[in-house]
């Protein structure tokens, strides 16, 4: 049996599909172009609020039904320093969580290069190198501190969401040559990413979000 790690702390018996996931509702991902994913985010200010709860439970229901292993708050459309991810690494280990606030810390120079995506650039990936071990300080939903650490995918997985809440997208990073094959590649593959988004959200019982036209 795989170990979890619930907030950092390993746990037992977790559930395959997380019970915020299962509570929320499947909402429209915000993509590449729109406003809101391009400049940085203000500060979660509701702690405690059945607002700030119902939100990350939509978050894990989005990232559920889009597949992800991550996603920040300004993916859904809204302007807060959050995000949820849940991903299990090449030892096998799952890792669930939230965090809001997050202040990010390098703690080793060394990079690895491996192929990353984004729910907002639906469809492609691309190479990227990033670095290898970090550390994340935060809060949960109450207020209460949340120290992370990553190593390699969950370490990549940090500082693409802490990207995006600074207002930076992974495209952005890439040279723009590959950024322009990456968009390009985004326009071909949408529509067959949304129509996978909208069986998911149906197989688990959700109402599917709707997309515009391109």
């Amino acid at each position: 049996m795989s170990t979890t790690y619930l907030q950092g702390v390993p746990v037992e018996n977790y559930p395959e599909v997380p019970p915020e996931a299962a509570r929320g509702r499947a909402l429209r991902i915000t993509e590449v172009g729109e406003d809101v994913l391009h400049h940085p985010c203000r500060d979660v200010e509701n702690f405690g609020s059945p607002e700030l709860a119902g939100l990350i439970d939509d978050m894990f229901a989005t990232m559920l039904v889009a597949e992800g292993v991550g996603l920040a708050a300004n993916q859904v459309g809204e302007d807060l320093r959050l995000f949820v991810y849940d991903l299990t690494d090449s030892d096998e280990v799952r890792h669930v969580g939230h965090v809001a606030n997050p202040v990010l810390t390098v703690l080793d120079g060394d990079t690895e290069e491996g192929e990353e995506g984004c729910l907002s650039v639906p469809g492609p990936g691309a190479d990227l190198f990033r670095p290898v071990h970090v550390r994340v300080r935060g809060v949960d939903q109450h207020g209460e501190p949340v120290e992370l650490e990553g190593w390699d995918y969950l370490a990549r997985c940090f500082q693409h969401e802490v990207g995006h809440l600074h207002g930076q997208l992974y495209i952005d990073l890439l040279s723009k040559r590959v950024r322009k094959r990456v968009l390009r590649d985004m326009d071909d593959m949408r529509d067959e990413v949304l129509e996978r988004r909208e069986r998911i959200s149906r197989a688990f019982a959700k109402e599917p979000a709707a997309y515009p036209a391109p």
